[in-house]
């Protein structure tokens, strides 16, 4: 399936591109940061400690294990802070 990948503020410096459309067979989104982690080095480095991103899949915040069947993006971002 295609997947239309969105990566935010340091994650999109690290990557390179701010989105990108990627072919993937992957079932969960923790799959398919490992497929990306396998691409380049600059995707391992990005995902070298998910516990310091957070996920939205079609614009709804959501776990790392959350399935991709019929999703059409996926969002990788720092945790938000704000006051």
């Amino acid at each position: 399936m295609m997947i239309d990948v969105l990566y935010f503020a340091w994650v999109r410096e690290r990557i390179g591109l701010p989105r990108e459309t990627v072919q993937t067979d992957a079932e969960t989104v923790q799959d398919l940061v490992d497929e990306l982690r396998r691409r380049e080095e600059r995707y391992d480095v990005a995902f070298s400690d998910i516990s310091a991103l957070r996920v939205a899949v079609d614009q709804e915040l959501c776990d790392f294990d959350t399935p991709l069947k019929g999703v059409r993006e996926v969002a990788f971002f720092p945790p938000m802070t704000g006051g």
